[in-house]
């Protein structure tokens, strides 16, 4: 297919990103950024982990998507006490006939939510990993295949530490992405107050989307086109976070104990490919890549004690490096 006939294609099929942004809007005032990422996931099929203080939307925002999808959504606070069979199910012994039967538990959704993620210990971490990497869940010795779509986005808090579980680097690199959420603007705030003080506004979310168009809009993700130089690009980048003297960035060997995994290089090529989806585009071009670069490689770069000493953060040598890898 040529690059012409691919572009009218797509910028025909893409037309319900819209559509959905708009349905998403009438809720979410603001908050852009955090929204067109949440739907590079859905599109790319990829976990989303979001880090933004409390009263921020992060829930609302996740709400207003599944309930914009007619999609199946579930919202499970993680606590200390949290245990693997609350997420996942458990068998449960039938007195009247003798037997056990299965009792799913809320991981059997296509949103799930899990608030405050860092908040439950590492068996439950353990379960979710599997339903997030396998798409499957394992309940004593049968094995449930999850409902496509199946998108797990958490949520934390940067600020309180006390009684949390930092989450483990394996786990950290199954999100594709870790969005950072920031304050909204005076006049978003304004606009915010007066919504939310005059009625009910879960009313006006209508299901404009569903499942299916979903799973048709990631196939064509997939034909977006990308130019050999752009998959240099992207793998100029990540190789930068592994060896930075090869790029002239002698001074960021000290401050990263390692570098960013494949992972990292499949997800940029990913998330390139859906954000050129997004903005109607049948090809991907250098400034989708930078755009969505930040997302995909904060949590994957370690930084030394030296860096933390200098308060130098993972996104300080991601800027670095994307000045100084030559863009094509």
């Amino acid at each position: 297919m040529e690059i012409t006939e691919l572009n009218e294609k797509i910028k025909r099929e893409s037309e319900f990103v819209d559509v959905l942004l708009n349905e998403i809007g009438k809720v979410i005032v603001g908050q852009k950024y955090m929204v067109e990422r949440l739907i590079v996931g859905l599109l790319s099929n990829g976990h989303i982990l979001l880090e933004g203080v409390p009263g921020l939307a992060k829930t609302l925002a996740i709400k207003s998507l599944a309930s914009s999808m007619k999609a199946k959504y579930q919202r499970i606070q993680f606590t200390p006490d949290l245990l693997p069979a609350d997420l996942i199910g458990t068998l449960i012994y039938n007195q009247k006939d003798g037997n056990f039967t299965i009792k799913k538990g809320p991981i059997f959704a296509n949103f799930i939510l899990a608030d405050e993620i860092n908040r439950a210990p590492a068996k439950v971490q353990s379960a979710l990993l599997e339903a997030m990497q396998e798409r499957q869940v394992t309940i004593s010795e049968t094995t449930f295949p999850l409902q496509e779509p199946f998108l797990v986005l958490a949520t934390q808090n940067p600020i309180e530490q006390e009684g949390t579980y930092p989450l483990p680097e394996a786990q950290v690199d199954r999100f594709m992405l870790k969005v950072k959420i920031t304050y909204p603007s005076r006049e978003e705030e304004l606009k915010i107050m007066r919504l939310n003080i005059t009625d009910s506004v879960f009313d006006k979310i209508q299901p404009v989307v569903s499942p299916e168009s979903i799973l048709k809009a990631r196939k064509l993700v997939q034909e977006v086109y990308v130019d050999e130089k752009i998959d240099r690009y992207i793998l100029d980048i990540v190789f930068a976070t592994r060896n930075p003297k090869d790029y002239g960035l002698d001074e960021l060997t000290e401050l990263i104990s390692y570098g960013a995994s494949p992972r990292a290089t499949i997800n940029l090529a990913l998330g390139a490919r859906a954000l050129a989806f997004i903005k109607r585009r049948g090809y991907v071009i250098p400034e989708d890549v930078r755009s969505i670069c930040m997302d995909v490689l904060r949590h994957r770069i370690a930084v030394t004690y030296e860096a933390e000493a200098e308060e130098i953060t993972s996104e300080k040598i991601i800027q670095k490096i994307l000045n100084k890898v030559e863009v094509p």
